[in-house]
């Protein structure tokens, strides 16, 4: 007899939340408990990313209190089994990913395992289990940074991804949390198609899978979500915008190095269509971004067209998750700051597809979409998906 286990997913960069600390959390709180009373989830995944924010050695101390304020509040009350990961172990630069992970099992779901890594066997899990630090110590997590020459010519920051695994029932499933690398300069990222950034992503995510798929362990379907910085073609993109333009092209007075690329309409007063620099993408019509989810420039989100092979993923009927303003009272409003992208996914292998019940007609089906679209919850708005797995239960 086939049954079903309703599982919640969310991916939520949440840098701003310390950036700004106390102006988002409220907010960003009640849209997530929202999505858990509407969804009624019987077990929920957070992965979390740019833990503590940019200023991470004074705010990181607000990152326990955040996680507090989720695992104590009277909405996850029913979920009586935690297991909480977080890396704030910043003083450890060659192993700090600013990652956290959080998992909540409901009180009526009763055969659930996890895997410890250290004698290579499922356990039952049981009460709460938290690890806030390096995680050295945490035999249930499995931890990397990416390495240090995979990219020389970069700052190297907190990257990497973070596993554990499960058995819901008699359902094994692998869920990774990952952040991969920016875009470092919008400039550079219009020199080629696809840009140097998106070629190392592609290095960075195909190492993940390797990894996860290594043989020592038995391979499980598994899903990873993350920030994957994933950018739009630039290139195609800028050339698709400005066709009806003027482009020109700004140099540094001595060097040659480009410092702003600058479209201007051929006519109608030559307004300023597009204006880039290292970090800004001003584009006069941002409308085309979130009109009908964004499905105008949809195609040119290439980056995962490259892994078709061993990743799949639900249709995105959202518009892009990044860069929205951290300003409250514009909370569908993107920041001139980068080209507004689907950074925020939830990935899975064909065979986690498969998993995935896909349910009749009248019933609710699966779920694949941003938290808060209408509520300011940072420069990023989470992303969920939600959907009945088939667990074979007794």
């Amino acid at each position: 007899m086939e049954t079903y286990t309703d599982v919640l997913l969310v991916t939520a960069n949440v840098g701003s939340l310390f950036d700004n600390v106390g102006e988002i959390e409220s907010d960003w709180l009640r849209e997530f408990f929202g999505t858990v009373q509407s969804h009624k989830p019987r077990f929920i995944a957070l992965h979390f990313q740019e833990v503590g924010g940019k200023d991470y050695m004074i705010n990181m101390g607000h990152a326990e209190n955040f996680f507090w304020n989720i695992e104590s509040s009277e909405e996850m009350r029913d979920f009586d089994r935690v297991c909480i990961y977080v890396d704030n172990h910043f003083k450890n630069v060659d192993s700090f990913t600013a990652l956290g992970s959080m998992y909540f099992i409901h009180k009526s779901l009763k055969n659930i395992y996890q895997y410890d890594f250290n004698v290579k066997a499922f356990k039952a899990v049981s009460g709460q289990n938290k690890y806030v630090g390096s995680l050295d110590g945490a035999t249930t997590v499995e931890k990397e940074k990416f390495p240090k020459n995979f990219w020389p010519d970069f700052k190297w920051s907190r990257k990497g991804f973070m596993r554990t695994r499960w058995i819901i029932h008699n359902q094994g499933l692998d869920l990774v949390n990952v952040h991969l690398f920016h875009d470092a300069s919008n400039l550079i990222a219009c020199n080629a198609s696809p840009s140097i950034y998106s070629a190392n992503r592609q290095k960075a995510l195909r190492y993940v899978i390797n990894r996860i798929s290594a043989s020592s362990y038995t391979p499980l379907p598994f899903f990873l979500f993350g920030d994957f910085n994933f950018r739009l073609d630039t290139l195609s993109l800028v050339q698709n915008l400005s066709t009806s333009a003027e482009v020109q092209t700004v140099k540094k007075d001595s060097s040659n190095e480009v410092e702003k690329i600058i479209c201007e309409e051929k006519d109608n007063d030559h307004k300023i269509l597009l204006h880039i620099e290292t970090k800004m993408f001003a584009y006069l019509h941002q409308a085309v971004f979130r009109e009908d989810n964004g499905r105008a420039i949809l195609k040119y989100d290439k980056e995962t067209a490259a892994f078709q092979d061993v990743i799949a993923e639900e249709d995105i009927l959202f518009p892009p998750s990044y860069p929205y303003s951290e300003d409250y009272s514009k909370p569908t409003q993107y920041m001139n700051t980068r080209c507004p992208s689907w950074c925020d996914r939830i990935l899975m292998s064909h065979t986690a597809q498969d998993i995935i019940h896909r349910r009749d007609e009248g019933e609710r089906g699966v779920v694949y979409n941003t938290l808060g679209p209408n509520v300011c919850m940072g420069d990023h708005k989470p992303v969920f998906l939600s959907f009945a797995l088939k667990t074979n239960g007794h």
